[in-house]
């Protein structure tokens, strides 16, 4: 299994931006669909973005709504969530995922990291 380390969360206001990373260690990352995941206090664990191994395909969540992008260097290993025009409702934690088909459902990820906080100001 992939292990994964996501970094770049942090503290913005209502508005701003933010770009989270993952970077996967193992020789099969090109290999693997990546996907976002993330959990607010209080809430079950929802899916946000994914991305097929080739990146020729995308998956996202109805509340992206055109705010958020993911994409993959599989020459770096990593994979990205570009946040934009962030609100308060998106403080959680993000987490990355890995696993051999691309999806919406967390059960189908076989590797997570051990997440980025976010959190949104008003």
């Amino acid at each position: 299994q992939a292990q994964l380390v996501e970094s770049g969360g942090g503290l913005v206001q209502a508005g701003g931006s933010l770009r989270l990373s993952c970077a996967a260690s193992g020789r099969t990352f090109g290999n693997l669909a990546m996907a976002w995941f993330r959990q607010a206090p209080g809430r079950e664990r929802e899916f946000v973005l994914a991305i097929s191994s080739s990146a020729s395909t995308t998956y996202s969540a109805d509340f992206v709504k055109g705010r958020f992008a993911i994409s993959r260097d599989n020459a770096k290993n990593t994979v990205y969530l570009q946040m934009n025009s962030l609100k308060p409702e998106d403080t959680a934690v993000y987490y990355c995922a890995a696993g051999p088909v691309t999806s919406t459902r967390a059960n189908t990820y076989t590797s997570w990291g051990q997440g980025t906080q976010v959190t949104v100001s008003s």
